[in-house]
């Protein structure tokens, strides 16, 4: 009897493990024709939950969020030698299925025995890694399309579509990307583009828009089309001018209706990309209202996807940031405080901390209390007038280091932040878990906790792919040593891109860096991907079917 009870409980707890097992991704998945990945960045659950209140509070729209039905798990992100993940390593785990180091844009990592968290192969550092969206493209003929609130080669867009070890090359980075023929680009960076960029945009019917909202909300061609707005990032939500600059959602909108003329479907990211850089600074209302942007276009994707039945749509950070609180050590009675104490104050601001100083930094100083009043609510003391009228007046060129920044941007969030219960640990990112959610038409969702090389394995099922990612890898990015080995090749490094020169007999094969085009005998051609030259091993990586243009 004693053998038997200890025989059940054993089984019990295998049930139980099993049952806990079976709430993290697993096949099968049920491909889709279309998939949407939605990623807030640098967003904490603490934001989400703020945000979730603040709409209460000011009435904007019931008592959930868009995402609320939707969500499923956490995602656990990390570097593969940290814990706590730059946003460059973490959406490149999410599109390759290989964490990687700070900086890397969709590269395999350099080895770092001593700590790294997986495996890492020490024979690959420097290989770029085929991304989902290549994969999509390449192998499925989907239209593929980018939506995102920064300049166009920031890491989250960058590691969908671009592979380098540094992601502020926007030289290299940027030129892969225009390179890629994606078929919608909407977000900012126009001082980003090169002469270059621009010829290759015509001679590929690629529609370019720049800082021309009607133009944009009136297109409805069948070719590409990027739309670009600002010579960097956009505005926070709330201090965008919307007569100039479009929502999150209305691009959202835009991009699907774009993408949607493929028959074979398509894969969208789009980025909710400045929550990150609202946390990096420690704006509370700018966390929030930001979140809500991103809200909104999760709010449109799902409506789309609903309606089309064949679509589907994941939203997950791609890690933490700032600590964000709601309460903090001078909130004494916590359980007591009431939603008003909690959220009227925050709910009074017009701008973010950045937007405010915009204003200020043009008022006269007799002008500066009765400006800030305007938009906060806030009567400032003779104290904070004064610290205000003695910030630089600069702007902080690295949006990372803001909460530490002795500007006026800076001192404007922390009288803000003063009226308000919010807290935060942190101007820098942080290394809990993230929130999962997702819909599919038949339910097929990656529930419970998963790490974030099983999101790369779910958005590789639940898109059908057939070629695994690494053996696409092989196929797109072969070294060139080997591509080319027993022929005469060089590489010339004195121009802007690294070019690589084949000879074999009478024929001359040219490979410029960091595009999709080459030249056989002086005849420019398409490689249906880009190529990439990593300086760090003077390696050329383009796809190993070169070979036969040769013979």
């Amino acid at each position: 009897m004693i053998y038997m009870k200890k025989i059940t409980f054993i089984l019990s707890f295998v049930l139980i493990c099993c049952s806990i097992g079976a709430q993290q991704y697993h096949h099968p998945v049920r491909p889709v024709k279309n998939v949407i990945v939605m990623i807030p960045d640098g967003t904490s659950i603490g934001v989400v939950s703020a945000a979730r209140w603040y709409q209460i509070y000011n009435k904007l729209g019931g008592q959930n969020l868009s995402i609320d039905p939707y969500i499923c798990g956490t995602v656990k992100t990390f570097s593969s030698n940290a814990p706590i993940g730059d946003s460059a390593p973490t959406t490149s785990a999410y599109m390759t299925g290989m964490p990687q180091q700070t900086g890397n844009v969709s590269i395999y990592p350099v080895a770092d025995p001593k700590n790294d968290l997986v495996y890492v192969d020490p024979s690959k550092a420097y290989q770029p890694l085929t991304t989902i969206l290549e994969a999509a493209k390449v192998e499925q003929q989907k239209s593929v399309g980018l939506v995102v609130t920064v300049e166009f080669p920031h890491a989250t867009p960058a590691d969908c579509s671009a592979h380098y070890h540094k992601r502020g090359e926007y030289k290299y980075i940027a030129s892969q990307m225009a390179y890629q023929n994606l078929d919608v680009m909407f977000g900012g960076g126009n001082s980003i583009l090169t002469d270059d960029i621009k010829e290759h945009f015509t001679k590929t019917n690629t529609s370019l828009i720049q800082n021309d909202i009607n133009t944009f909300r009136n297109f409805k061609g069948n070719n590409k089309v990027w739309a670009l707005f600002q010579d960097r990032e956009l505005p926070y939500d709330i201090d965008r001018d919307s007569t100039q600059i479009p929502s999150l959602k209305e691009m959202t909108e835009k991009a699907i209706a774009q993408l949607s003329k493929n028959d074979k479907g398509f894969f969208l990211m789009v980025e909710g990309s400045k929550v990150d850089w609202v946390a990096h600074g420690n704006d509370a209302v700018g966390c929030i209202t930001e979140y809500l942007a991103f809200d909104k276009a999760v709010a449109a994707a799902i409506d789309f996807a609903k309606k089309d039945g064949e679509t589907a749509v994941i939203i997950l950070p791609d890690h933490g940031n700032s600590g964000f609180t709601i309460g903090r050590r001078d909130l004494k009675s916590y359980d007591k405080a009431t939603i008003d104490q909690l959220f009227a104050n925050v709910s009074k601001y017009k701008r973010t901390g950045e937007g405010l100083e915009k204003i200020l930094i043009n008022e006269k100083p007799e002008k500066i209390k009765e400006v800030f009043k305007k938009y906060t609510d806030i009567d400032l003391t003779d104290e904070e007038l004064a610290e205000l009228q003695s910030s630089k007046n600069y702007k902080e060129a690295d949006y990372m280091k803001k909460a530490v920044s002795k500007n006026m941007g800076h001192t404007i969030v922390d009288i803000m932040n003063s009226r308000t219960y919010f807290g935060f640990t942190t101007g820098g990112h942080t290394g809990e878990e993230v929130f999962l959610a997702a819909y599919h038409p038949q339910g097929d969702m990656p529930y419970g906790m998963n790490t974030n090389t099983q999101i790369n394995n779910y958005l590789f099922d639940v898109l059908g792919l057939q070629t695994s990612l690494p053996d696409l890898t092989t196929k797109l990015f072969a070294k060139h040593n080997e591509v080319f080995a027993g022929k005469q090749y060089s590489i010339d490094k004195t121009t802007d891109f690294p070019v690589l020169t084949v000879k074999q007999g009478k024929n001359t094969l040219i490979v410029p860096a960091f595009k999709s085009v080459a030249y056989l005998n002086g005849k420019e051609f398409d490689l249906g991907s880009v190529t990439v030259y990593i300086d760090k091993n003077d390696t050329f990586y383009l796809p190993a079917s070169l070979a036969d243009k040769l013979k």
